[in-house]
């Protein structure tokens, strides 16, 4: 089972701000992959993560379209905290869009004030890594999956 705790929440909500954007990876339809810094990658729920998308149109809407599947990385080299995500990609529409819009940090809200990009809900497979180091100097490693089956 997949739920976030408050320390990964507050690594990921963190990360622009902490100076440590995210990295989205997607797959375009001819199968070749593109990565691409995000700072607007967000919590959304226990187990989803969400993004605001400034370019409606652009390369990782079209590669959204043609593969959903997605993931995405985060370090932080002062806490030595390392996070990898996997998970489905779907469009947010309605109050789910405009909650994605309203949790991306300020600097990129002001980066598309008239509200033209998409919001983006990712629904999570897997989330694994390392939380840093304990006082003894041992790893914090975890490791969550979904235990449903995927569609």
């Amino acid at each position: 089972m997949i739920e976030l705790t408050d320390e990964i929440r507050a690594l990921v909500n963190g990360a622009l701000t902490s100076g440590t954007p995210m990295v989205l990876a997607t797959v375009d339809a001819e199968g070749r992959p593109r990565l691409t810094f995000r700072g607007s990658i967000q919590v959304f729920g226990p187990d989803q993560l969400g993004f605001w998308a400034r370019h409606a149109e652009g390369g990782t809407m079209e590669n959204l379209a043609a593969n959903p599947n997605v993931a995405m990385m985060f370090r932080n080299p002062t806490t030595r905290a390392m996070l990898s995500f996997a998970g489905r990609a779907r469009i947010a529409d309605g109050a789910e869009r405009d909650r994605v819009f309203e949790n991306a940090p300020e600097i990129e809200r002001k980066a598309d004030p008239e509200r033209k990009g998409a919001g983006v809900i990712v629904d999570l497979d897997r989330v694994e890594g390392l939380l840093g180091f304990d006082a003894e100097g041992k790893p914090r490693l975890f490791r969550m999956t979904r235990e449903e089956a995927r569609p």
